[in-house]
């Protein structure tokens, strides 16, 4: 690791906290019975309902084989429904859908933000905020360099 740049590390760091916040998740995702990709699929559907599948695919971290298959199994849970309108489908949360998120959101959100708040102070979140945020937007315009 003595060749690696500070930003190599850096990266690497956020890497593994990613992970492992996602495994954390899953874990605790089980008791509502749904994973993290499916809760920020509910949670995306949730926000910007209606939507199609085009749209929810470019607002989540998962494959369009992917969101196929998830949706499937959303709607066969009943948490979802998909509504032909023209030539368009559409996405919406159904009853139960609505429920298992209002109920899973809370604490979802509250084990993630520990992380944070059980080991940073207020300045240190809002310090740590504006650096993440900064790298994002750089990392938006950021182009793949040539070989």
């Amino acid at each position: 690791m003595r060749n690696n740049t500070r930003g190599s590390l850096i990266w690497l760091r956020l890497l593994r906290f990613s992970n492992h916040s996602n495994q954390f998740s899953n874990e605790f995702l089980k008791r509502f019975d749904l994973t993290t990709a499916q809760f920020d699929v509910l949670i995306q559907i949730k926000v910007y309902q209606p939507l199609t599948q085009m749209e929810l695919a470019e607002k989540v971290t998962v494959t369009q084989g992917g969101i196929s298959r998830m949706l499937a199994r959303l709607e066969k849970e009943k948490y979802i429904v998909r509504k032909q309108d023209w030539k368009t489908k559409t996405i919406r949360l159904t009853e139960k859908g609505e429920a298992i998120v209002e109920k899973a959101m809370p604490a979802q959100l509250a084990l993630q933000s520990s992380f944070f708040e059980d080991v940073l102070n207020e300045e240190e979140m809002k310090t740590l905020y504006s650096l993440i945020t900064r790298v994002h937007k750089h990392s938006l315009i950021k182009e793949i360099p040539p070989e």
